[in-house]
């Protein structure tokens, strides 16, 4: 069976604990590449990491960015957004439809 997970610092992922997604605490860019590839290797569906270590580790999630399992998808961390997330999400939908829909 498929999960969900996220990663990020203790402040950005303790919300999501109580909808029962699987969680990653990281404090520095290698401990978020170690819950990326624990997740990846346990079967989550969607991982969500927060901007300040999915600009760090584009790198790595590049390679799943066409793949749909599993959807690495970027969210703002607990002391807000830095639109790094809005840009992949821009690539992502002009990959998908061959232009830019989010203007």
């Amino acid at each position: 069976m498929y999960r969900i997970g996220v990663i990020g610092t203790r402040e950005s992922v303790m919300c999501f604990m109580a909808s029962g997604f699987e969680i990653f605490i990281a404090d520095t860019p290698e401990r978020a590449l170690e819950g990326l590839k624990k997740m990846i290797g346990e079967d989550c569906a969607v991982i969500f990491i927060t901007e300040e270590y999915a600009a760090a580790l584009s790198e790595q999630t590049e390679r799943y960015k066409d793949d749909p399992v599993p959807a690495i998808i970027t969210i703002p961390g607990a002391s807000g957004g830095t639109g790094y997330g809005m840009e992949t999400l821009r690539k992502a939908c002009e990959r998908a439809v061959g232009m830019n829909l989010l203007l």
